[in-house]
């Protein structure tokens, strides 16, 4: 499964991330471009242990059943996945503010490796794994850039 500790995998969306235009059509969700970078930015925080959001009721009981199917190998996230609370964003965003943005989060997070995740749980799939996170920090960027056809 790539991952954010893959060198290949960072320049990989960096690439498609540089594709990304203000006006860019999303092919599915109510977030434009810039938004989506942001929310992806509020994700890095996650795994990098800026945020601590709770665990959330729902992923207690579901978490465990759920985490298997989602984090299976060549499984993308699926369209219109719930979100953390306090990820969405609503408001307008500078797409390439954002985009720079999340670039220093994405890199902050590969250079620091496995010692520099965070070791609070996800809100809804509870603890993980350093390389689970960056698993995951991956399929995020991966299904907002495939929302915007990147």
């Amino acid at each position: 499964m790539k991952n954010l500790f893959e060198r290949s995998a960072v320049e990989e969306v960096k690439g498609r991330m540089a594709q990304l235009r203000p006006d860019s059509a999303a092919h599915w969700g109510k977030m434009n471009a810039a938004q989506a970078v942001e929310h992806c930015a509020r994700g890095m925080e996650l795994a990098l242990g800026d945020r601590r959001p709770p665990r959330v009721l729902i992923g207690r009981i579901l978490g465990p059943l759920v985490k298997p199917m989602a984090f299976r190998d060549g499984e993308p996230m699926r369209k219109n996945s719930p979100t953390v609370p306090g990820l969405a964003v609503e408001d307008e965003r500078d797409l390439e503010a954002e985009r720079s943005r999340l670039c220093g989060l994405i890199d902050r997070f590969a250079a620091g490796g496995p010692e520099g995740c965070t070791d609070h749980p996800h809100s809804f799939f509870g603890r993980l794994t350093p390389e689970e996170w960056s698993a995951w920090m991956y399929k995020h960027l991966d299904h907002h850039l495939r929302q915007f056809g990147a």
